[in-house]
């Protein structure tokens, strides 16, 4: 039988934590709205090599812990993957019509 591989979270605000203005900061970089966006369309999180921006692994890791430590995405360590959703219900719950708004907006 295969050893199974544990699955860690990693470290992100618990809902009453996070904040507008962290929000707000977070999603005002382009190549962060972009990764939000990414995640609101696919139907599953996506893993930190998925996503499609213009930038190094180092700047991708950056912009991750920016949008986890903002409450944005969630995620979790699985084996040598790390896998990132949005928290689109805790947002919603948080500031109802934001992140709708947000993502609405114009490019």
């Amino acid at each position: 039988m295969p050893a199974t591989v544990p699955l860690t979270p990693l470290a992100h605000p618990a809902r009453e934590e996070i904040t507008v203005e962290a929000v707000l900061r977070a999603l005002a970089d382009p190549v962060r709205l972009a990764m939000v966006r990414q995640l609101a369309q696919a139907e599953t999180e996506i893993a930190c090599g998925g996503f499609e921006v213009p930038v190094t692994k180092s700047t991708l890791t950056h912009h991750l812990a920016i949008l986890r430590q903002a409450g944005v995405i969630v995620g979790r360590q699985a084996g040598t993957t790390r896998y990132n959703t949005l928290r689109r219900t805790d947002l919603d719950a948080l500031f109802p019509g934001l992140l709708d708004g947000v993502l609405a907006a114009p490019r």
